[in-house]
C-alpha cells in the first residue's frame, strides 16, 4: 500500500522506456565532498591519505584495512575533515567513534600523538560539551543501551562493527538503523569476513548505500523451503564483489593502491594445532536412558560446550607447558585467549601457582579497572594478558607480544582470526606463533576452523584483486558493473505457438497488434522479491514497490491495447511478508501487494471483475518465513497474523459498446460441450465427492499424511463444518504423533466460489525441470490455476498470452486445451526451455505423456 500512497503511483511515465531502464544504473552513491591533499594531515602515509580522500568524498564508506595499516588514524582524520570543513558550515559539529571495550585508549593516544587532536571519551548524552566541537569516542554498549543519542553528531564511525554480532542477531539489526539521521557514516574494521555476506550487506544498509532486503534480492538466491537459507548467485559473484568496492575498500597492503610496501612486511605466522588427550569413556546418558560408552566428537554447539567443560584441566595443563617453555626461552610477554569464565579462572590459578604475573581482563570488572590492567601489561609490569576474543580481540594492538595461546577452539572463526591478528600485524618486528589447544574429541571443530581460515584467505585475496584492478575509482567500477541492457530479440514459433526472447514491454509495444489477444494469463513479478535475470530490464531489478509499478506503467497500457475489447486479463499476485527487523515495526507485517496491483490495473483503464483466492498451507509458509510460529503465538498472540494466500485479479478491458454487457467477440459455450451441470460446478467452484462415512481417528492416523489430507478435505466438504470437531480431531492425531509439523494435514477446504483450495502446488513445469535435473524457474504457475482460467475465459482456438512467460506454462497449457499460446521471456535459459517444451509437444514426445500422468495422479 505504500506504493499507492506515493503520489507518483498515479503519474504517467515521464521518460521513454529505454531511458527508464538506463536510469536503473546507480551503483556509485556519494554523499560527501572533495578535499585537497593540502587539507589532509602530513602525518598520514600515502595509502592512508588516498583512503581518507576517498572516504570523505563518498561521505558513507567502509574502510576495511588490514591490521597495522592505520585505520584508527584514518577514521580520526576523516572525521576531523568532515566536522571542520571550512567551505560549508553545515558540516561543522561533533563526530563520534563507536568502539569495542578497551580500544578507546588507542584512539585517544593516536589522536594526541599522531594528529595533535583531542579525543574525549563519553558514555552518556549528558556528558557532551555543547560548547566544544570535536571527536568523541564511546563503547557500543552505551549506544545499544540508549545512554548516548547518535542524533547529537554530524558524523559517526563504527570501529570493528563486527563486534555487534556478539550482542545477538536481533540487537545487531536494530543497532544499525539508530544512525539513519546522521549525515556522514563510516565503518572501519580489519577483517570484514568476506565469507559472511549478510554482515557486509548490513554495513551497506547502515551506510545508506542499499536497502538490506534489496541487496539480498539482487545478489542471493532464496530457498523457498527454508527461511534464511541464502546463497550467492554464481553468475553474480563478480558483480557482488565489484559492488562492494564501490563503497568499501579492501586493502591488504599499500601496494594494493600503487604505493610502496616498505615497512609493511607482515611477519611470518606459525600456527601450532596442539591436541590433548582426554578420557574417551563417557558417563553420558541419552534421553531414552541409553548409556553412551565412548564420547564422540563435538558436533553441535551443545556438544562443543560440554567437551570444553570436561577438558579444561588437560587444556590448561598444556597451556602452562607452552608458557613455561616460552619464558625459559626469554621470548617476552604472552597473550592467553579463552572462551569460558571457567577457563579464565583456571588459567589465573595456574599462573599464580607458577608465580607468573598476569593482567586478566573480563566483563565482571568496570571499564576503569580493565583499562588499568591493560595499561599494566602494556607497561610490561605483567607477563601474561588473559582475555576473551569477544572483549579484547577487536581493534586492540597487542604486538609487543609475538606469542599467543588459545586454551581452546570454537566454531567462531571471526573471533579467532581477530585475536590472532592482535599480534600478527604490520609493525610487528618478530615472527609470530599461535598455539591452538583442543581436546582430541574436538577434531571436528579444529577441521571446520581450519577450512574457514582457508576460505577467508581466498576471499580476501579476491577483494585485493579488485582493489588492485580498479583502485579507489568508483566510476571505473560502475562502468564495469553496467550489466546487460536490452536484449537481441529471438523468436521461435509453430502452428499454434510463439515464444519470444525479449523484454515484455518491448515485445508487446513493438511486435503485437492492437486487439490481437483473446486472454492474458500471467504471474507478474512480486516487486523486487526476486531477480530472474542479470539484466536491467528485469522487473525484479527495482528499488521498491513504487519503482516496480513505475516500470509496470510501461507494460500495463500495452496489455490493455493488445487485448480484445471485453476480454479478461487474469493477473496472479501474492502479498509480501515484511520482517520487523527491516521495517522497524518489531513484528512481521504484510505489504498488500495485491491491493497495489488492483489499483494499478484500474489506473490504466481496466474494469475490475473480482478476485479469486488460492489458499496456501500455513504450516509450509511458516517454514519459509518463521512468522507464524506456534511457540511464538503462545508467548504473545498479538504478533500473529494469518496465512498469506495467492490471488487472481480479474481485469476486464471495456467492450467497445458500453451500452451492451457483452465482449466484442463473446466467449461462447454450446450445450453439448458445456452442460448445465458443469456450469453449476464451475460457477460455484464447489467440488464434492461421495463418501460412506467419516473415518475414525485411528483410521486417519494410519493413512499416509498426503492421503489423509485429501480424505479429510473431502469429508468436510460433504458435511457441515464443525470447528470443535476439527480441533478435537487434530488434537487426537497430535496425541498419536500423527500430526505433521511441515504442512497443514487437516485442511477442511472451502465452500466459497471465490476461494480455490484444491490447487495442486506440485503440478508445475518445475516438476519436469526437476525430473530432467535442469535449472528451476523461481515462481512457476500451477497447472490447475492456468487450466481453469483458460477454460473459463476463452474459446477453443483463441490466443492466450503471457508477458512473463517463464518456462512457457501458459502457452503450453493453452495448447493442451485446444487454444493457441504466446509468451515473451527475458531469461535466455527459461526461453530455451520454454521452446523445448513446445517442440516436444509438437512431436508428441515426453511432455504430453507426463502431463497426462500428472492429470491421472491429481
Amino acid at each position: 500500500m505504500s506504493a499507492i500512497l506515493n503520489n507518483q503511483f498515479f503519474a504517467r511515465p515521464s521518460v521513454p522506456y529505454e531511458q527508464f531502464i538506463r536510469d536503473k544504473v546507480a551503483f556509485d552513491r556519494s554523499f560527501g565532498f572533495e578535499v585537497d591533499d593540502t587539507e589532509i594531515s602530513p602525518t598520514l602515509k600515502p595509502h592512508q591519505r588516498d583512503i581518507v580522500k576517498w572516504a570523505v568524498a563518498g561521505g558513507r564508506r567502509a574502510i576495511f584495512a588490514r591490521f597495522g595499516l592505520g585505520k584508527s588514524v584514518m577514521q580520526l582524520e576523516a572525521l576531523r575533515l568532515v566536522i571542520g570543513h571550512h567551505r560549508s558550515p553545515v558540516y561543522g559539529g561533533r563526530a563520534l567513534i563507536v568502539a569495542p571495550l578497551g580500544v578507546r585508549g588507542e584512539f585517544i593516544r593516536d589522536g594526541h600523538e599522531l594528529l595533535d587532536l583531542e579525543v574525549r571519551f563519553i558514555r552518556r548524552t549528558e556528558e557532551i560539551d555543547t560548547a566544544w566541537s570535536g571527536i568523541y569516542v564511546t563503547n557500543y554498549e552505551s549506544v545499544r543501551d540508549g545512554k548516548l543519542d547518535p542524533d547529537e553528531f554530524a558524523a559517526v564511525s563504527l570501529d570493528e562493527a563486527s563486534v555487534l554480532r556478539s550482542f545477538g542477531s536481533k540487537t545487531y539489526q536494530e543497532f544499525l538503523p539508530l544512525f539513519d539521521r546522521v549525515s556522514f557514516r563510516f565503518v572501519a574494521t580489519a577483517t570484514p569476513s568476506p565469507n559472511r555476506h549478510k554482515e557486509l550487506i548490513h554495513y551497506a544498509g547502515f551506510l545508506g548505500i542499499m536497502d538490506t532486503g534489496q541487496a539480498l534480492t539482487r545478489f542471493f538466491q532464496r530457498d523457498s523451503t527454508k527461511a534464511g537459507n541464502l546463497t550467492l548467485y554464481p553468475h553474480k559473484e563478480r558483480e557482488f564483489w565489484l559492488w562492494l568496492n564501490t563503497w568499501a575498500c579492501f586493502v591488504q597492503r599499500p601496494s594494493d593502491l600503487g604505493h610502496s610496501d616498505a615497512g609493511y612486511d607482515l611477519p611470518d605466522l606459525t600456527v601450532d594445532w596442539r591436541p590433548v588427550e582426554v578420557d574417551l569413556m563417557s558417563g553420558e546418558v541419552e534421553r531414552d536412558g541409553q548409556a553412551v560408552l565412548v564420547r564422540s566428537g563435538a558436533r553441535s554447539l551443545a556438544d562443543a560446550a560440554r567437551e570444553k567443560r570436561d577438558s579444561i584441566g588437560q587444556r590448561v595443563d598444556e597451556l602452562m607447558r607452552i608458557v613455561r617453555a616460552h619464558l625459559e626461552d626469554g621470548a617476552g610477554q604472552v597473550v592467553l585467549w579463552c572462551d569460558l569464565n571457567a577457563e579464565q579462572d583456571a588459567i589465573e590459578r595456574a599462573l599464580k601457582a607458577n608465580e607468573i604475573t598476569f593482567s586478566s581482563v573480563h566483563g565482571g570488572l568496570d571499564d576503569e579497572e580493565n583499562e588499568r590492567r591493560l595499561d599494566a601489561w602494556r607497561d610490561r609490569e605483567t607477563v601474561a594478558l588473559i582475555g576473551k576474543p569477544v572483549m579484547l580481540g577487536q581493534g586492540m594492538n597487542l604486538q609487543q607480544s609475538h606469542v599467543a595461546v588459545f586454551v581452546g577452539v570454537t566454531y567462531k572463526f571471526n573471533d579467532t582470526i581477530q585475536a590472532v591478528h592482535r599480534i600478527q600485524r604490520f609493525g610487528q618486528e618478530h615472527a609470530c606463533t599461535v598455539h591452538l589447544i583442543y581436546a582430541e574429541t574436538e577434531a571436528e571443530i579444529r577441521d571446520e576452523l581450519a577450512a574457514k581460515w582457508v576460505e577467508h584467505d581466498d576471499l580476501t585475496e579476491t577483494m585485493s584483486d579488485v582493489i588492485r584492478e580498479f583502485g579507489l575509482n568508483s566510476d571505473a567500477i560502475s562502468r564495469e558493473l553496467t550489466r546487460t541492457m536490452g536484449v537481441e530479440r529471438v523468436e521461435e514459433h509453430g502452428d499454434e505457438w510463439t515464444i519470444a526472447l525479449n523484454d515484455c514491454v518491448l515485445e508487446t509495444r513493438d511486435h503485437m497488434a492492437d486487439n490481437s489477444v483473446d486472454l492474458i494469463v500471467t504471474s507478474i513479478p512480486f516487486s523486487n522479491h526476486y531477480e530472474y535475470t542479470p539484466s536491467y530490464n528485469d522487473f525484479g531489478h527495482t528499488d521498491d514497490n513504487a519503482h516496480f509499478w513505475a516500470q509496470m506503467d510501461y507494460l500495463t497500457p500495452e496489455l490493455l491495447r493488445v487485448l480484445r475489447p471485453g476480454r479478461i486479463y487474469a493477473c496472479h499476485v501474492k502479498d509480501r511478508i515484511q520482517f520487523g527487523a527491516v521495517t522497524g515495526a518489531g513484528i512481521p507485517t504484510v505489504s498488500p501487494f495485491h491491493a497495489e496491483a488492483l489499483a494499478h490495473g484500474l489506473k490504466w483503464g481496466f474494469d475490475y471483475m473480482g478476485m479469486i483466492t488460492v489458499t496456501t498451507d500455513v504450516v509450509r509458509e511458516n517454514n519459509q518465513s518463521y512468522r507464524l510460529g506456534y511457540s511464538e503465538m503462545r508467548k504473545d498472540g498479538s504478533k500473529m497474523g494469518v496465512g498469506s494466500p495467492e490471488y487472481i485479479l480479474l481485469f476486464h478491458k471495456p467492450q467497445t459498446n458500453r451500452a451492451k454487457g457483452y465482449a466484442d467477440e463473446r466467449i461462447t459455450k454450446d450445450v453439448d460441450g458445456y452442460s448445465l451441470a458443469r456450469w453449476q460446478i464451475d460457477a460455484a467452484a464447489d467440488w464434492r465427492s461421495s463418501g460412506d462415512r467419516l473415518l475414525a481417528v485411528d483410521e486417519l492416523a494410519a493413512l499416509p499424511p498426503e492421503q489423509r489430507s485429501r480424505l479429510f478435505k473431502r469429508q468436510w466438504r460433504e458435511n457441515i463444518y464443525d470447528f470443535g470437531a476439527h480441533v478435537e480431531l487434530g488434537e487426537a492425531l497430535e496425541s498419536k504423533k500423527a500430526l505433521p509439523s511441515t504442512f497443514k494435514s487437516l485442511d477442511p477446504g472451502s465452500w466459497r466460489p471465490d476461494v480455490w483450495d484444491d490447487v495442486n502446488r506440485m503440478l508445475t513445469l518445475n516438476g519436469e525441470q526437476s525430473r530432467r535435473a535442469l535449472e528451476f524457474h523461481i515462481c512457476p504457475l500451477q497447472f490447475d490455476i492456468v487450466d481453469r482460467l483458460i477454460e473459463r475465459y476463452s474459446n477453443v482456438g483463441e490466443l492466450v498470452f503471457d508477458p512473463f512467460g517463464g518456462l512457457g506454462t501458459v502457452p503450453l497449457r493453452a495448447r493442451k486445451l485446444g487454444r493457441q499460446g504466446r509468451a515473451s521471456e527475458l531469461n535466455p535459459t527459461s526461453y530455451r526451455d520454454a521452446v523445448m517444451y513446445q517442440r516436444e509437444m509438437d512431436e508428441a514426445q515426453a511432455v504430453p505423456t507426463l502431463f497426462d500422468l500428472f492429470d491421472e495422479v491429481a
